[in-house]
């Protein structure tokens, strides 16, 4: 659905546009919020509205910003606690090359993150290089 969107600002088609809920942009309002009727996952953008910003940032010649949000497009599959742990694990001599390995793998094969995934490999490499990995 997202994919149709050519212009910016992509809140200009609040019909096309879902939270990480899946409920639509247009029914996310003052109106639902004080009802109570809105949920955590309704504050939350989805991978699809991330692609499509992705996409018009492509299309307006701004490649580096397109990748950012495809990566970050990747990553809305991943539960938050999960992130922080991922993101634990990425500091200096918190992790050894195994287990950053490890987590590439996952990341490609449980939440379909393959350019994370690679940039993880791409870390765990420097890491070594630099003696930057937990010893063992």
């Amino acid at each position: 659905m997202q994919s149709t969107l050519k212009s910016y600002p992509l809140a200009d088609h609040p019909e096309q546009i879902t939270a990480a809920s899946g409920r639509p942009l247009a029914e996310i309002d003052l109106a639902a919020a004080i009802a109570g009727e809105l949920s955590a996952a309704d504050m939350q953008i989805s991978g699809e509205t991330l692609r499509a910003q992705a996409e018009v940032a492509r299309q307006s010649g701004y490649d580096q910003l397109a990748e950012n949000l495809e990566r970050a497009a990747e990553l809305t599959a991943v539960p938050n606690e999960e992130l922080l742990v991922m993101y634990g694990m990425l500091r200096p001599e918190r992790s050894t090359h195994a287990e950053l390995m490890a987590l590439a793998e996952r990341l490609e094969r449980e939440f379909a993150a393959p350019v994370n995934a690679g940039f993880v490999r791409e870390a765990a490499a420097i890491y070594q290089e630099r003696k930057l990995l937990r010893r063992e």
